[in-house]
């Protein structure tokens, strides 16, 4: 993750969290919504990665086992037979959000069906619940749940340290947590059921990262950071008598307890003047291994130095690779190779320029070699190579100028792992993913080792904005952290994030809804523009100019026609340009801080709303008018949307439980609104194509109706709904946006704070990752043998649209009986692996109208039998075939 992602960066997106917190629950209102259930098929819009992972944990008794933590995302599991990881926090749900931030894993290695995870997002005012230890007897299928008296933090400072969950590997029904604020460790004897403090133990911590902050955030100590068991010291059944553990004190970082957690003493001939992030034992040697930092991390830290405690006769030993003097960063990522126990890996986290490093010793800690060094400055020589063909974003678009590549190997690199059984095979966390390689031995033979993003299925981005255009990409995101990205295909990973400029975050995004080709973002950026345009949907960027006082991106809007755009900034009021913001002139009658949105049909009206208040413009945002419309929430968790098609059709959805809070409709360009009853709670407000015997667009909604907390669809103008997610598909906080898809019926895009842009379809709808093709009988396909001769064949496949709506992009699947295979095909890319045939079209002619066709061509080789092939599907929809 680049360097913007620091402490200012994660306060942002933990106030932007804080704004849409989702409240208390609200009285049922007294009337009755009707609702209905479906089901439905959730997948994400793969971005593979996005987030920081603080942990990685290998279970030491089964092979291939293996586990992730997020920050703000949840957890996964590892699946070896697909290379990617699996979701297993998407059951937490709204009231319980703070639940997707994990601060520890343990996967128990005498029942490793049993996983167990603390979780709880902040430990100040941001996160209304409290901590919580989750126990899992199905790797994280389903969970139950042991409530905390106090709050954990998955997104504060010093969550990489760790892990500060840990089970005993002798006897399994106790384990440790070390709590943060103060509140000292605590322990199960009951596999996790309940939890009671270790009144022994001596030390609760008092490292803060920032004493003077007034909210809480950098202000909390970092408390107990990770517990280590020494398994040589107990046997099966048995308690381990002997246990370490690690606190957030630079004086104090280090106590043991010999006689299985009862007494604990301050171990004795310690460093001091650092914390203690990593304690990893050797058994098989006798080794304690130190990582140390004179701060907390996971984007600070200074100074550091590596350290090895002979447990048999305490001994200490600093076996730093560099002298303390010429580092400029911390460590902490730290592993021992089980395979060959006096191998140890360590990473440099904090160093962000010109790159990370990993240090790798295979004698104890005796001697060290680098991933990479200089020849001669600022030229450098690596152990390693990088393949980011998978991920291709992770160069953010980088062209650095040496010693610095692209990609890097990462930055806050606090989870390191060797996996156990197998010396060849280590993950290691970053600020944006996960990688990883399969011949890390390739080191120590002096040949290079290859990285590659080990991250597919684990999504973890913050997302503040969705769209979904009419034509071009079907999906366009804002993001926290890494920008946003142009969806063309839903499955596949895009090869870059926007980019002229590259903002940190983008807080809001916009088409103009009768050119789509047009499109504005706006976000935040550390220096430099905070509005960007786009000419052709969202695939080349140019920014705009900033108006005097702007400090962060705010909400932005473009006119239905793509001719004005109306900026509500952080930093100063309301701004509207004609153009390309060339030049912004202050718009007069509405507050600064308001949300802007645009009217989907009339380019000049806009709209605004701020505190209760409901603003229109019908000059192109030069002059806004309060309107008269009363009753609206008091508050700013509000999020409202014109209704393309439909002048002066807006909804709007918000508030909070201690005033107005639901959805309301306006058919009059705002002037007045009708609340819909039975909707206790609504935060998001979205359109999608009608249903097939609907007129008006489907909305679609998080909110609470009938009791009810989901993701919610009305195909009635919202007379009536339908919950369309279920228990096992909450995703904790889905309140910052909402979209249906205009081109395929029953699509939905939903936000949520840590899990990736998530998108569901209804039975019947197919996946064609965004691509193409529509109902039943959508598509028909012609395929002919023009001429064939010996051992070859030329052919022609035709395809037509013979649905009702427009196609942008297609993809044909086929499979060949009798083993030919393509040599040369035209007029379509194509790859083919075994029988398996995909093409799909160039950029000339992936625009096909309802009733249209599109033809191309190949040359193949057959041997023995050439039949037609049988099926052919657009995308996952079945095509007629003649």
């Amino acid at each position: 993750m680049r360097r913007t992602r620091i402490l200012t960066a994660v306060l942002a997106l933990a106030a932007g969290l804080l704004a849409g917190t989702p409240p208390a629950l609200a009285a049922p209102a007294s009337a009755k919504a009707v609702i209905a259930a479906d089901t439905y098929t959730w997948k994400n819009a793969r971005i593979d990665g996005g987030g920081f992972i603080p942990g990685i944990v290998f279970n030491r008794s089964e092979k291939n086992l293996a586990y992730a933590r997020t920050d703000i995302g949840g957890a996964y599991r590892w699946v070896e037979s697909s290379k990617t990881w699996t979701p297993l926090l998407d059951s937490v749900g709204w009231n319980d959000w703070g639940h997707t931030g994990v601060v520890s894993l343990a996967s128990d290695s005498v029942d490793p069906d049993k996983v167990y995870a603390a979780v709880g997002t902040y430990t100040n005012s941001w996160d209304p619940g409290n901590g919580a230890v989750l126990r899992s007897a199905d790797r994280g299928a389903s969970w139950q749940k042991a409530d905390l008296p106090f709050k954990l933090g998955g997104n504060m400072p010093g969550r990489g340290m760790g892990e500060r969950l840990a089970v005993d590997p002798n006897r399994n029904s106790v384990l440790y947590l070390g709590a943060p604020s103060g509140k000292g460790l605590w322990r199960s004897t009951d596999s996790g059921v309940s939890w009671s403090q270790v009144a022994g133990f001596p030390n609760v911590g008092n490292y803060v990262q920032d004493a003077t902050d007034t909210s809480g955030y950098a202000s909390d100590n970092q408390g107990i950071a990770w517990v280590t068991f020494d398994e040589s010291t107990g046997s099966s059944g048995s308690a381990t008598q002997t246990v370490y553990v690690g606190v957030a004190d630079k004086d104090n970082a280090v106590y043991r307890s010999t006689d299985g957690g009862a007494t604990w003493s301050r171990l004795p001939g310690q460093p001091t003047g650092h914390l203690a992030h990593k304690g990893v034992l050797d058994a098989t040697n006798g080794y304690l291994y130190l990582a140390y930092s004179d701060k907390g991390g996971p984007y600070d830290g200074g100074k550091g130095q590596l350290w090895r405690y002979a447990t048999r006769t305490g001994t200490w030993t600093d076996i730093s690779p560099v002298a303390e003097a010429d580092t400029y960063y911390g460590f902490s990522g730290l592993t021992v190779d089980r395979q060959h126990p006096g191998t140890v890996m360590a990473t440099a986290y904090s160093s962000w320029w010109p790159d990370t490093q990993l240090f790798r010793s295979t004698d104890s800690g005796g001697t060290w070699t680098k991933a990479w060094d200089y020849t001669s400055y600022p030229n450098r020589s690596n152990r390693f190579t990088m393949d980011v063909s998978s991920a291709p974003w992770l160069t953010f678009g980088a062209n650095p100028s040496p010693p610095e590549q692209s990609p890097k190997l990462g930055w806050m690199t606090e989870a390191l792992e060797i996996d156990p059984f197998n010396s060849a095979r280590m993950m290691y966390g970053t600020g944006a993913t996960v990688y990883g390689t399969e011949n890390l031995t390739n080191w120590d033979g002096g040949s290079q080792f290859t990285i590659k993003p080990m991250v597919q299925g684990l999504e973890e981005t913050a997302v503040n904005d969705l769209a979904s255009p009419p034509s071009g990409a079907p999906l366009l995101s804002a993001l926290g952290d890494i920008g946003g990205f142009r969806h063309t295909d839903l499955t596949k990973v895009p090869p870059m994030m926007y980019t002229s400029p590259n903002f940190t975050s983008t807080t809001s995004l916009d088409y103009a809804e009768s050119t789509p080709s047009t499109v504005v973002r706006a976000g935040n950026l550390d220096s430099g523009p905070h509005i960007a345009f786009s000419t052709d949907n969202g695939a080349n960027w140019f920014a705009g100019t900033d108006p005097s006082g702007v400090s962060g991106g705010g909400t932005v809007a473009s006119a239905s026609d793509g001719s004005r755009f109306v900026w509500s900034p952080a930093g100063t009021g309301v701004q509207y340009t004609t153009g390309f913001g060339t030049s912004w002139s202050a718009s007069s009658g509405i507050p600064a801080g308001a949300i802007v949105e645009s009217d989907r049909v009339d380019p000049r009206t806009f709209y605004g709303f701020k505190s209760g208040k409901f603003y229109v413009s019908s000059d192109g945002g030069a002059t806004f008018t309060a309107s008269a419309a009363s009753g609206l929430p008091s508050g700013d968790s509000v999020r409202f949307k014109a209704l393309p098609g439909a002048k002066g059709d807006v909804w709007l959805a918000g508030g909070a439980s201690d005033g107005a809070y639901g959805l309301w409709h306006s058919t009059d360009g705002g002037a007045t609104f009708a609340k819909l009853p039975g909707i206790e709670e609504a935060d998001t407000i979205g359109f999608g194509k009608a249903a097939p015997t609907a007129t008006y667009q489907t909305l679609y909604t998080s909110a609470k109706i009938g009791g009810v907390r989901g993701i919610f669809r009305s195909t009635d103008k919202g007379a009536s709904w339908t919950r369309i997610n279920d228990d096992a598909h909450q995703w904790g906080w889905t309140g910052a946006a909402i979209t249906g898809d205009p081109r395929v019926y029953g699509r939905v895009y939903v936000s949520t704070n840590g899990r990736g842009i998530v998108y569901g379809d209804t039975a019947g709808t197919p996946d064609d990752g965004g691509g193409g093709g529509g109902g039943s009988g959508a598509c028909s396909v012609t395929y002919g043998i023009t001429s064939q001769w010996s051992g070859g064949f030329q052919g022609d496949v035709k395809l037509t649209n013979t649905g009702a709506g427009a196609w942008d992009g297609w993809t044909l699947n086929w499979s060949f009986a009798d083993g030919q295979r393509i040599t040369q095909l035209w007029n379509a890319d194509h790859t083919q692996s075994g029988a398996a045939v995909t093409a799909k079209n160039v950029s000339w002619n992936g625009k096909v109208a309802a009733g249209s066709s599109v033809s191309f061509g190949f040359t193949g080789s057959w041997s023995g039998a050439n039949s037609e092939p049988a099926a052919f599907k657009l995308g996952e929809q079945s095509c007629a075939v003649s």
